[in-house]
């Protein structure tokens, strides 16, 4: 059959195989404490060293130096592709291999669970012509009748059942995650969404995939998104982009990203169509590549506070080696108390469409953010620049972007061309993030092994990742390889119940991928006690670490200009919270 097997449907694939009952049909395995051991079936070996891991859902053949996932495993032993692969699990799993594209004839991905999603936004635009509370609230918030028609807005009922009475196939509705199973499936269902204005989220052609919901309650929760799902995966899915696509004939001039659902809404509703709202995760690889398919230039629009900033320079990240002579990327801040929803409000669309012309390019933030860190009246913090600057134009592809960066930085630092691209050597790519193996580990920097520890552990108990709660924060401790530890933690939060191994096929390929299968074949004799308690503290020296390259980044900030109140309170309440729980380094 023609087409591509979507990547979320193999995810759900690895995670419904058991990777030892797999093995264990085709090889005779023998328990060894937490794993299970046999005779390689690679090599002619006289004694185990062959181990499968139910816990990482991989196995590991030290004596060929082979690991991976079921998939992995069924290529390498039954010599199949990896279609064939795919296609043996899902005929375990009793399942059908979906396809996407592949000309008129391909199939959709999942039938059943489109048709009940694209029901339940028909049910749930009929349900808010009767609700006055959500239509008031839209009110009180400016959309008017027509934007709400264009984004399909809708309303859920405060009920257990409404929709689970109207759709008649609730197994499709449980697998599209509108519905709740109780009970394991034998007590029936309930509505996922409970009176909550309703936003569908749609793919680039069009079908509502997902919704994200904001309560009209008094609710922590203010906005509940639909879980990852075979058709769902936030990291892959960007809210408003076909709309935004819908708007233009022609290629769009810019794409601007933003947080909030309402951001993407409010901003159309005043003409600015080219507008896209990430969904509740942080900009992702995927994202990047679903955006510049689009266009050329992205514009980043963040709230001008401290989170606002943390965001904008994850996102910079990502977007390094994504860059090229033909993409374009800028950075706008939104003033302190404000979002695009209310700031557009206030100066109108002519005016913000300005700010867009004003913002900071790629290039002036990171060597701008950079240089809040370091004092440049001094020699030592010229270097430091030189230093700080260096892993970020690693990531950089060789092109016109790069060479103006070095130049930059050389009128920074007053550093030569050669001398600058002797800090930063270039390879056949970008410098991996992630170690590549027992030998990158004991050349390692000794500041990374924090991370590592970190890292290894969580590969071992994913599910620790919901003990995280500030990844921004944690992003900005200036030790290396942490952001490939935030971005593990950030997977782990976004696929509860995932295991290590659909993370190494999230990272196929890749430079983080394979450092993921070295580290994950060195033992960690601990139990998960044991595990718990070393990744908490962990995280708790990374965070303080964070903390303290915050407070220099403001003292450095300080020889260059008076710091606001809010800024001075910052440094006090960080320091207090130093004095009071300050871990060994």
């Amino acid at each position: 059959m023609a087409g591509r097997i979507p990547d979320a449907f193999i995810q759900d694939l690895i995670a419904r195989t058991d990777i030892v009952e797999l093995i264990g049909s085709r090889l005779e395995l023998k328990r060894a404490g937490k794993e299970f051991k046999a005779r390689s079936p690679f090599t002619n070996e006289k004694s185990p060293s062959f181990f499968v891991s139910p816990q990482k859902q991989m196995f590991f053949c030290f004596s060929s130096g082979k690991n991976g996932t079921a998939i992995s495993f069924l290529m390498e032993y039954d010599r199949l592709s990896f279609v064939e692969a795919v296609e043996e699990l899902a005929r375990r799993a009793g399942v059908e291999v979906p396809r996407e594209g592949g000309g008129q004839e391909a199939r959709p991905v999942v039938d059943g669970p489109l048709d009940a999603l694209a029901a339940a936004q028909r049910w749930f635009r009929e349900q808010l012509k009767t609700a006055p509370a959500a239509i008031d609230y839209l009110k009180q918030r400016g959309v008017t009748g027509e934007t709400a028609k264009t984004f399909g807005i809708g309303f859920a009922p405060e009920s257990w059942d409404g929709l689970t009475n109207f759709l008649k196939d609730t197994r499709h509705a449980v697998d599209a995650g509108l519905l709740i199973e109780r009970d394991g499936g034998r007590g029936g269902a309930y509505d996922r969404f409970r009176n909550r204005v309703m936003f569908p989220i749609r793919d680039t052609r069009g079908r509502v995939i997902a919704f994200g919901g904001r309560t009209l309650a008094n609710d922590p929760a203010k906005y509940l998104n639909s879980p990852e799902t075979v058709l769902f995966h936030k990291g892959r899915n960007l809210y408003g982009l076909y709309e935004a696509r819908q708007s233009s004939t022609s290629a769009l001039p810019y794409l601007i990203v933003v947080e909030g659902y309402m951001d993407v809404v409010m901003l159309a509703q005043y003409g600015i169509r080219e507008v896209v709202g990430t969904l509740g995760t942080a900009t992702t690889r995927e994202h990047l590549n679903l955006l510049f398919k689009s266009t050329g230039k992205i514009v980043f629009c963040f709230d001008g506070d401290r989170a606002g900033r943390a965001a904008a320079w994850r996102a910079l990240e990502q977007v390094l080696p994504e860059m090229s002579e033909n993409r374009e990327c800028v950075f706008m801040f939104i003033p302190e108390g404000d979002d695009p929803d209310t700031w557009v409000q206030k100066i109108g669309a002519e005016a913000f469409r300005a700010k867009i012309g004003e913002a900071v390019p790629l290039s002036q933030f990171l060597l701008g953010e950079l240089g809040k860190q370091v004092n440049l009246g001094t020699l030592d913090g010229r270097a430091r620049l030189a230093a700080l600057a260096r892993p970020h134009l690693d990531k950089l592809r060789e092109g016109p972007l790069r060479s103006l960066l070095l130049d930059e930085l050389g009128r920074l630092t007053r550093l030569s061309r050669p001398d600058l691209e002797a800090l930063s050597p270039r390879q056949d790519g970008p410098a991996p993030s992630a170690p590549e193996g027992p030998a990158a580990a004991r050349a390692e920097n000794p500041a990374s092994r924090p991370v590592r520890r970190a890292l290894q552990l969580l590969l071992e108990l994913p599910e620790l990742a919901e003990q995280v709660d500030h990844l921004e924060l944690l992003g900005q401790a200036e030790v290396p390889g942490v952001d490939v530890l935030v971005e593990a933690i950030d997977f782990f939060q976004a696929h509860p119940g995932a295991r290590a191994a659909q993370l190494v096929e999230f990272w196929k390929d890749t430079a983080k991928g394979r450092g993921l299968q070295r580290l994950l074949a060195e033992p960690l004799p601990l139990d998960a006690a044991a595990v718990e308690n070393e990744f908490r503290d962990a995280i708790a020296r990374l965070t303080q670490k964070a903390l303290r390259a915050r407070v220099q980044g403001l003292l450095a900030e300080a020889r260059l200009r008076p710091l606001t109140g809010a800024e001075t309170r910052e440094i006090e309440a960080i320091t207090r919270q130093l004095a009071t729980r300050s871990p060994t380094s």
